[in-house]
C-alpha cells in the first residue's frame, strides 16, 4: 500500500430517499468500528434530497463518515433551474463533490471546460473535488485510453493552484465498466492510474503527483476490492451499485479483513 490515506466513496446516483438515507447511515456506523474508519476515509455521496438528513444524522451520532455531493453548478446563484450551487453544499458541511462523472459528461453533455469551472468552484468553497476521468469502450479498443484520460486531467486542472491539485481526489472510471458488471483488471487499472499520475506530474510536478489520491471506479464489489487495493498505485474506490447496500459497502471498506 502507498502512504496515501485510502479513500472509498459511495456514489448512490439516483437511489434512496431521505428516510432510507438515515437508516443506511446509522446501519453503516454499526457495521464499522474505529480501526476501519481510522485506516480508510469513508465518503457517502447521496442525492441532493438526502444531504440535510444525512448531515444531521452524521453530526448528531458523531459518525466518522464524510458527506459528499454528486454534482454542482459552478455559479454561486442565478437563473439555473434545477441546479445546486457549491455555496449551498458548503452550508451543509459537504466535504467532497464529484466533478465530471461519466454520466454527467455522456448523458448531460458536460464538457471539459464545464468540469474545470466546477473544480475551481468547489475549491473556492473549501470543498474537495472528486474528479472523474475515463474512456469509452470505443476509445479503449482504438488504443486511445491514455490520450483521453491525460487530456481530461489537463483540462480539469487548467488554472488550478498546485496546492489544490495535490489535495484533489481523482477517480479513474472506465465508462465501459460502469454498471456493466465488467471491470478493469488490477493490472489495467493500475496502468491507467499511472498515466493519470504522470499527467498530474507534468502539470504540477512529481511531488504533487505523489500526494494525489487516485481511486478506481467501475463495478467495484466486495469480491474484487482486495485485489485492486493491493496495488500501490490505487488509493481507493468510487463505488456505485455495490454501495447501495450498507453491508456490501462495509465489506468494501473493510477490504483488509
Amino acid at each position: 500500500m502507498s502512504e496515501r490515506m485510502p479513500i472509498i466513496a459511495a456514489n448512490w446516483k439516483m437511489h434512496h430517499d431521505h428516510f432510507v438515507a438515515i437508516q443506511y447511515t446509522q446501519k453503516l456506523s454499526y457495521l464499522l468500528d474505529k480501526k476501519d474508519t481510522d485506516g480508510v476515509e469513508v465518503v457517502v455521496c447521496p442525492p441532493f434530497t438526502d444531504l440535510r438528513s444525512m448531515q444531521t444524522t452524521i453530526d448528531s451520532d458523531r459518525i466518522p463518515v464524510a458527506l459528499g455531493a454528486q454534482h454542482c453548478h459552478w455559479e454561486e446563484q442565478g437563473a439555473f433551474t434545477g441546479e445546486v450551487s457549491p455555496a449551498m453544499l458548503a452550508k451543509l458541511t459537504v466535504k467532497y463533490v464529484i466533478a465530471g462523472h461519466s454520466e454527467r459528461r455522456e448523458i448531460f453533455g458536460e464538457t471539459d471546460e464545464m468540469v474545470n469551472l466546477k473544480v475551481k468552484a468547489i475549491w473556492k468553497h473549501a470543498m474537495t473535488p472528486i474528479l472523474c476521468v475515463g474512456e469509452t469502450l470505443e476509445e479503449r479498443e482504438a488504443g486511445e485510453t491514455d490520450t483521453k484520460v491525460e487530456g481530461q486531467v489537463r483540462a480539469a486542472f487548467a488554472g488550478v493552484a498546485t496546492e489544490q491539485i495535490a489535495k484533489t481526489v481523482i477517480a479513474y472510471e472506465p465508462i465501459w465498466a460502469i454498471g456493466t458488471g465488467r471491470n478493469a483488471t488490477p493490472d489495467d487499472a493500475e496502468a491507467t492510474i499511472a498515466v493519470v499520475r504522470a499527467a498530474v506530474a507534468a502539470i504540477a510536478g512529481a511531488d504533487t503527483s505523489e500526494q494525489v489520491r487516485i481511486q478506481y471506479g467501475g463495478s467495484v464489489k466486495p469480491g474484487n476490492i482486495g485485489a485492486l487495493m493491493e496495488r500501490p498505485g490505487i488509493d481507493g474506490a468510487l463505488v456505485g451499485g455495490a454501495s447501495l447496500d450498507p453491508e456490501d459497502f462495509a465489506r468494501i471498506i473493510r477490504y483488509r479483513v
